[in-house]
């Protein structure tokens, strides 16, 4: 009998063993266990709002609350924290959990708006936002429904719809006049965005980057003309809407020897400034180029619906019959990067890889040059002036030069 009773009284104390280690493994593997993110810090810089956590989260979820000048975030994987605030576009904010794991963050601000845009840093302990001013025009087409961010890690597709009359792609687009001698070769330049795509727009400012791809393309245009070296046109010369296989389509049909998209990048926090060049790769380079594909190549889709269609172009797989022009684009892009540093603010890693839609011509050297960043305000008044556009201009022009008198030597 004492046999059994110490046997079962045993028995009863593994159990019990097991069941607290089971309920400390639950508690730290559930939402909101002991390893959940803690609130730690929120900076507001003008429009943008940092919110910063002692650990990586998993998601957030901006919340439409129906009420003037509040917005909320829903953050999953998250704990209130101590950050409190008072500041610039946001007076005041609350935390409460509201579910398992979920924290809310409502903030109060001094003027209607809206969250427009946003994103994770890598490592998922750092969310930037950007607040946009209410107005009708941009009720109208605002985001229903909030939206999602996710880290790098976990990033999903998120649900946009707009309210725009969206056009039809165009199986037959004009071509474009070419500027320039007959006899010399031709360089597409393609601005990007446009119509009802704005492309990344200031917070501060309200600049657009349709607005001033427009203009930095109609000047690399006109330098590369005045040199007499070579032909140049233009994708698009006013404020209308392409698909990318249009305007990579454009070039092949005027058999450019060489295409450059041009466009600006953006950063949620602001601070990253300088121009880099893309050229194709079915691997990205690094972090920063592939959620700069997955950004670009969703230009195409507008509430949910993919107006590129598919075509022998754009499902065309990077094989050994593209190495020579994928070779050449490379070279073109790191010949920019030469000619551009001494003239215009420019990345340490210039030259990245992207599997990006655009440049998908199998045929055709093409690089996408981002030639500063929108979001930082030094970029923006440089890539807004006509020195900054003169200077983008000539170091693309030096870099034409060069590629085309090492194309010529070599035959």
């Amino acid at each position: 009998m004492a046999f059994r009773w110490t046997s079962g009284r045993r028995a009863r104390h593994v159990r019990r063993v097991v069941l607290m280690l089971f309920a400390f493994l639950f508690g730290l593997l559930a939402p909101g266990g002991a390893w959940a993110a803690t609130v730690q810090k929120i900076i507001v810089r003008g429009a943008q709002v940092i919110i910063r956590f002692d650990s990586p989260v998993k998601r957030a979820r901006s919340v439409m609350l129906g009420e003037q000048r509040r917005v909320a975030i829903d953050v999953t994987g998250a704990t209130p924290g101590a950050a409190t605030i008072r500041d610039g576009a946001v007076r005041s904010l609350s935390q409460r959990r509201i579910a398992p794991g979920i924290t809310r963050l409502t903030f109060e601000l001094a003027q209607d708006a809206v969250i427009f845009d946003g994103g994770f840093d890598d490592d998922g302990r750092q969310l930037s936002l950007t607040l946009k001013p209410l107005n009708k025009g941009f009720t109208q087409a605002s985001f229903a429904g909030g939206l999602d961010f996710f880290p790098f890690h976990f990033q999903r597709k998120p649900a946009y719809t707009l309210t725009v009359p969206v056009p039809s792609p165009s199986r037959n687009l004009p071509l474009p006049r070419v500027r320039g001698a007959d006899n010399r070769p031709l360089v597409v330049i393609d601005a990007g965005h446009g119509g009802v795509d704005p492309g990344a727009i200031n917070p501060q400012t309200g600049l657009r980057e349709k607005d001033l791809t427009l203009a930095i393309a109609k000047a690399i245009r006109d330098t590369l003309v005045a040199s007499g070296r070579v032909r140049a046109a233009l994708t698009r010369e006013d404020d209308r809407y392409i698909l990318h296989r249009e305007r990579y389509g454009i070039a092949r049909r005027l058999h450019a020897d060489l295409f450059i998209s041009i466009h600006c990048d953006s950063a949620g926090a602001g601070e990253a400034r300088g121009a880099t060049a893309y050229t194709l790769s079915d691997v990205a380079s690094d972090k920063e180029a592939a959620r700069l594909a997955a950004r670009e190549n969703k230009a195409d889709v507008i509430a949910g619906v993919d107006l590129g269609g598919n075509s022998d172009v754009s499902s065309i797989l990077i094989d050994l019959t593209q190495r020579e022009t994928m070779n050449a684009s490379a070279s073109f892009a790191r010949l920019l990067g030469r000619e551009a540093q001494p003239l215009i603010p420019v990345k340490p890693t210039f030259h990245r890889m992207a599997s990006l839609m655009v440049l998908k011509a199998p045929d055709m050297p093409s690089i996408l040059f981002e030639t500063g960043y929108i979001s930082n305000m030094q970029d923006a008044a440089f890539l807004d002036s006509k020195d900054g556009q003169d200077r983008i201009a000539k170091a693309v022009l030096q870099a034409v030069e060069v590629h085309f008198a090492r194309r010529m030597a070599a035959r």
